[in-house]
């Protein structure tokens, strides 16, 4: 149900204020929105008058935030780049599914993105927007229909589907190593580049091989895609996923750092918002993504472990 009208501000309001608030200034608002200032200055008036609170305070020439504005432009900004995007698609995509998926930087590039051209062919009436999301987020408030997910069955109040689990192997710039080291315990004595949201990657995979002793400090990345960069820089040693590592070992830029590859500490799956709706265009991705994880496991991800 949509608010009572007297809770609605118009949008020339909102617009009026959002440009004050960013440039600090009621003639600048009034050129970049193509209106005279008398009309801004009547516009942050009413939206005042419609709130029941002061958003500016005047000082000298320039027009300043009181706490209630400083609280209020974030959710303006918020809802204004939202409905600028449901226009958008409106625009793009008349009549048609669209599917907005929050996807994890590495697994979208590596291994979605090259299977995606199929969904499109089978499903031209949908139209899938990619957006990258690093950590679990709520659902309700967010533009996003479903995501990929790293890790365990951890992320409250969605439905999942398993697609397959990581694995994981060591690699390195080839000056770093001339040639991977029978003992993986060797690895230890070089600098192991490190994943932020896998902070006992290296731990668990040294101790799968049984390798005792604590890994050592090193860089810590947000991303596999930097890691990766640093590691053909020669700046350590990295353990990525098979299907990041592939086309940088084909390509001659790495090398393996060891002939072992160990399953990781978690699975990747695509989580969906529980006990709402199934969208056409969510149901169309969910079933064709399921067809691509049994495909990809019936392989037992070959086309990942070529280089191995």
């Amino acid at each position: 149900m949509i608010a009572p009208r007297r809770f609605l501000p118009s949008i020339s309001a909102l617009l009026a204020f959002e440009a004050v608030a960013r440039l600090g200034s009621a003639t600048q608002a009034a050129q970049e929105l193509s209106l005279t200032q008398s009309a801004i200055s009547r516009q942050l008036k009413t939206l005042e008058g419609q709130l029941g609170t002061a958003l500016l305070t005047r000082k000298g020439r320039q027009l300043g935030l009181t706490p209630a504005g400083e609280a209020y432009v974030g959710q303006v900004r918020d809802v204004l780049n939202r409905l600028a995007q449901a226009s958008a698609l409106a625009r793009t995509n008349p009549g048609h599914g669209t599917l907005s998926l929050a996807i994890l930087p590495a697994f979208g590039m590596h291994w979605l993105a090259p299977r995606l051209r199929d969904f499109s062919e089978l499903h031209p009436e949908v139209t899938v927007n990619l957006s990258t999301r690093l950590k679990p987020f709520g659902f309700e408030g967010s533009p996003f229909d479903a995501a990929i997910h790293f890790g365990r069955t951890d992320w409250p109040g969605v439905d999942y589907l398993p697609l397959m689990p990581e694995t994981v192997v060591p690699v390195c710039a080839p000056e770093l190593l001339s040639e991977p080291p029978e003992d993986p315990s060797a690895l230890l004595a070089l600098p192991l580049l490190h994943l932020e949201t896998r902070p006992q990657a290296w731990a668990r995979w040294l101790n799968a091989l049984g390798v005792e002793g604590k890994p050592p400090a090193g860089m810590v990345f947000d991303q596999f895609s930097t890691m990766a960069q640093a590691a053909i820089h020669g700046l350590g040693v990295a353990l990525l996923p098979t299907f990041t590592a592939d086309p940088y070992l084909r390509a001659g830029q790495l090398r393996l750092a060891s002939d072992e590859a160990t399953q990781s500490i978690g699975s990747y799956y695509l989580v969906w918002p529980q006990g709402q709706e199934e969208p056409a265009a969510l149901k169309s991705f969910r079933l064709w993504l399921a067809g691509q994880a049994e495909n990809n496991g019936k392989r037992g991800d070959q086309s990942d472990m070529r280089m191995i």
